[in-house]
């Protein structure tokens, strides 16, 4: 039996016990994409064929008595800014020719040799630079908890594939808050690990992008975070390896902490006090469990390094991304791709030495003034489908409150390197979810994971299911 909010883990365990085939499993969701995708817009391109031949060296190999892979036969989607061998990438834009990629990029590579089944491509916004999933070549992404509302970005695919029970996990990525922000709005679990904890070919605005994953359950994210964490001799620089592996951390119990409150956003934007109230009842489940809450006000980069990385980083970022025809980019998008070139070399080079030396001021505070830092995911519910594309496209150049709203508890996170995870606790007044955030200190994920399985405990947010998915029975 499939059941609608089954773990990737407990999926795998049944794959390996033979009390289903990954061909069946593959089969199941198949049929979940036919009947759920047409209303969430979550999974854009799919060879179903290819799907079934995944699936089927799956269960070949536990056939054979391999099961050394730890998500063998679980169906993973590509988010659409990834390159899959075999596949089209299109950065989900109208200004990239839709081509074949010839190879992984090594984040697939480790998906593969994990034993998930790629499972299509889901939506994400045009080169990922929006916190919601919607553009010109492949249209808006729903939340499955209200079809009315976004599921988030960039990878807001991902997470509504997993809320409508298209997939059990899917691949994120995070630059600003790409895996925490869908992850909060559609009432699942968003780890962004920390800088170089898992191999990129290329890791975009100047070293904040991650890759990652948006799951159901903690040990959901700390098993595909041993799966995926390796060290890359190939590349710049490596995370440090963890102590042991993170499936022991979350079954291991740590000691009390201080958990630093934050309320008021970095940015100094309105904060609702929906969100605010997400993280409140966070802190109170968490002196419930004996951790000590304090409010604090921690030193999170100057306004000159946060407008810097947004203005000139994220935006040469998107000069240099492979766009064919710069006419065909959204609105938004060729805004970012005309002002990069405003910009000079030096000025770069300037605003990345802050953004590194502030950093070194931001990671200090944990372990000195607190051990981790609680705030709401986002400063803002969930918008409408529709209101954070139209609001960047209508006016590019414009304060676009509503997107930075979404991101101001979550950006800093990327620029620092720190580990940030998004957990779902509440849900506002449409009846879609909310998220609280932990951050952790340099590169203690660790921490993170047994905290978030705490919680898990308190709020039992992995039976929780939306409304379009919770009626949808059994296999």
């Amino acid at each position: 039996m499939i059941s609608s909010s089954i773990s990737a883990t407990e999926l795998a365990r049944l794959i390996r016990s033979g009390e289903v085939s990954a061909v069946e499993t593959a089969q199941h969701y198949l049929e979940r994409l036919d009947a759920t995708n047409p209303d969430v817009n979550a999974i854009v391109w799919i060879d179903r064929d290819d799907v079934l031949r995944r699936a089927q060296e799956s269960d070949d190999r536990i056939r054979r008595g391999d099961t050394s892979r730890p998500f063998e036969g679980v169906p993973m989607p590509i988010k659409d800014l990834v390159s899959v061998r075999n596949q089209p990438v299109t950065y989900s834009s109208l200004a990239v020719t839709e081509r074949v990629a010839e190879e992984n990029e090594v984040t697939v590579d480790l998906i593969e040799e994990a034993g998930f089944v790629l499972f299509g491509r889901s939506n994400s916004p045009e080169f990922g630079a929006l916190t919601a999933s919607e553009n010109q070549r492949w249209g808006k992404t729903r939340n499955p908890w209200n079809l009315e509302y976004t599921s988030g970005g960039s990878s807001g695919g991902a997470s509504a594939a997993v809320a409508a029970d298209i997939a059990p996990i899917a691949n994120a990525s995070d630059g600003g808050g790409s895996i925490r922000v869908p992850s909060a709005a559609t009432g699942l679990v968003g780890l962004k690990p920390s800088r170089g904890r898992i191999p990129n070919d290329i890791r975009a605005w100047e070293h904040s992008t991650t890759e990652g994953a948006i799951t159901r359950t903690i040990e959901d994210a700390a098993g595909v975070l041993d799966a995926i964490a390796k060290v890359d001799l190939l590349g710049w620089y490596s995370a440090p390896a963890p102590a042991r592996p993170y499936l022991e951390e979350i079954r291991t119990p740590g000691p009390r902490l201080r958990v630093g409150l934050l309320l008021e956003a970095p940015t100094g934007v309105e904060v609702d006090p929906q969100n605010r109230e997400a993280a409140e009842i966070t802190a109170r489940a968490l002196e419930a469990l004996g951790h000590h809450v304090t409010p604090v006000s921690p030193f999170l980069f100057s306004e000159r390094a946060t407008r810097g990385f947004a203005d000139l980083i994220i935006n040469a970022s998107t000069w240099s991304s492979p766009i064919e025809d710069p006419e065909k980019l959204d609105t938004y998008i060729k805004y970012r791709y005309d002002r990069a070139t405003m910009f000079h070399a030096g000025q770069y080079a300037e605003i990345a030495a802050l953004l590194q030396w502030e950093t070194r001021q931001v990671a200090a505070q944990w372990g000195r003034d607190f051990d981790i830092l609680l705030t709401p995911t986002t400063a803002v519910p969930t918008p409408r489908v529709g209101s954070v594309y139209d609001e960047g496209n209508e006016d590019p150049a414009g304060p676009r409150l509503t997107e930075f709203r979404t991101i101001s508890f979550t950006a800093f996170c990327n620029i620092s390197g720190l580990p940030a995870i998004s957990l779902p606790v509440h849900i506002d007044s449409h009846g879609v979810p909310l998220g609280a955030q932990l951050v952790g200190g340099p590169y203690d994920e660790a921490t993170l994971l047994r905290v978030g399985a705490e919680l898990e405990q308190v709020f039992d947010w992995q039976h929780r299911q939306a409304p379009m998915v919770a009626t949808a029975g059994t296999r």
